[in-house]
């Protein structure tokens, strides 16, 4: 009995500590400090909520910029790459099939960059490489009469760089380039 109490108080204790106190003193300081992200980077438009600015948002409009491939059909439950090896012939048919229809919606590309055609790891990733984003100017420009320069401006204007300068590369977040083209074409 001496060994039994004790214990029973410290585990009440560090559950009530660990339990109770770290994730309400934890959520209080992420609010405090950093309320956009603690709710989840959410995007309003209107006074509504259209979506996240850390998932991607499926777009089938030629006058938009398209996202990432998502093999989770653009649900955030359900998270999920592919898991097939690129040796594979699966995989092999898959990429000859995206890249035909890469083509046929921009018949003015010349290099594809690797992210219009691929998936993310998570299949929500929202953000493309700048190279990605500035691709598919030429459908866009032709699909809502905006000059290829001025669309261009447009995604200059949305290049992320790496945080902190070191970690990651250059992105662009599509969500909010499709807003910005939005806000443009109205």
């Amino acid at each position: 009995m001496k060994t039994i109490l004790p214990a029973i108080r410290l585990s009440v204790v560090l559950m009530l500590i660990c339990g109770v106190v770290y994730p309400l003193v934890t959520t209080a300081a992420a609010q405090l400090l950093f309320p956009a992200e603690a709710n989840g980077s959410l995007i309003t438009q209107n006074g509504k909520v259209i979506g996240s600015s850390l998932l991607a948002q499926e777009v089938k409009s030629p006058a938009m910029f398209q996202p990432r491939a998502s093999n989770a059909s653009y649900d955030p439950t359900a998270s999920a790459g592919s898991n097939r090896a690129v040796a594979s012939e699966e995989y092999i048919d898959e990429m000859k099939e995206k890249i035909a229809q890469l083509r046929q919606e921009n018949p003015a590309l010349q290099t594809i960059p690797p992210d219009l055609v691929t998936g993310s790891g998570s299949g929500l990733d929202p953000d493309l490489s700048p190279e990605a984003a500035k691709a598919q100017i030429p459908r866009i420009s032709q699909a809502t009469g905006l000059s290829e320069q001025q669309l261009l401006e447009l995604v200059e204007a949305h290049v992320q760089g790496r945080q902190l300068g070191i970690f990651g590369e250059p992105r662009v977040n599509v969500t909010a380039l499709n807003l910005a083209l939005t806000a443009e074409l109205n």
